[in-house]
């Protein structure tokens, strides 16, 4: 149990680490202005009219780093800082989500499979760390709460490793896309680059301390005394 505990703590550093970089990172390339001044936005309509998508709304959402592609309504969905900045970080992020519409429209499978696992993960995301806790303490007289617990858990760490290779395709679109789009420069085009590598170290980080997290609920799911 103890080295259970030992390499929670560790992901969990590592996360924050992690995290904290790419916060970094994100303010030092939205100082950094695009080759050709576009803001997100105005990037994000160019690439889906270069790969001719059409019927994808582009909005403005609160918060920072709540960038995402909606599929079920089918809306890229920007930060206000992405939305309207004019930066190398906002261009990156722009051209990432576009990338999801890209998978979108493409049937791209792990993005159809991630799509489908939403609702399982909302419900599980609801209800498991309540029977989780319920379970451990009443792992020994009803251990089958314990059991829903993981098997609920262990549905959210799939949808985590699911999402790597969505993320890492649609990255892969992006940068693609901004190499000959004009947006950027070959100095500039190291910064988004480096960008969206960092934002992708926050899902492997994730999806392994899930895993972890799930083995240490296993862990004490088998060594409860029968």
């Amino acid at each position: 149990m103890i080295g259970s505990w030992i390499i929670f703590i560790v992901f969990a550093l590592v996360s924050w680490l992690i995290s904290n970089e790419l916060k970094r990172r994100f303010k030092e390339y939205s100082e950094i202005a695009t080759s050709n001044g576009m803001s997100g936005q105005e990037v994000a309509k160019k690439m889906l009219r270069d790969f001719g998508i059409y019927g994808v709304t582009i909005q403005s959402v609160e918060g920072k780093l709540t960038d995402h592609y909606n599929p079920a309504n089918k809306t890229i969905n920007l930060s206000e800082a992405v939305y309207y900045g004019q930066s190398v970080a906002a261009a990156a992020v722009a051209a990432h989500e576009c990338g999801h519409a890209l998978q979108h429209a493409a049937a791209y499978q792990w993005l159809g499979l991630r799509s489908g696992l939403v609702p399982v993960v909302s419900f599980a995301s609801q209800w498991m760390q309540w029977i989780l806790l319920a379970g451990i303490l009443l792992v020994n007289t009803f251990p089958a709460i314990l059991l829903a617990g993981i098997v609920l858990f262990a549905m959210t760490t799939l949808f985590s490793f699911i999402t790597l290779p969505v993320e890492i395709n649609a990255s892969n679109r992006a940068l693609a896309w901004i190499r000959t789009s004009g947006v950027t420069n070959p100095q500039t085009q190291l910064k988004a680059e480096d960008a969206l590598k960092w934002a992708g170290y926050t899902y492997v980080v994730a999806a392994l301390g899930s895993l972890a997290t799930l083995l240490y609920y296993i862990m004490i799911f088998m060594g409860r005394r029968n």
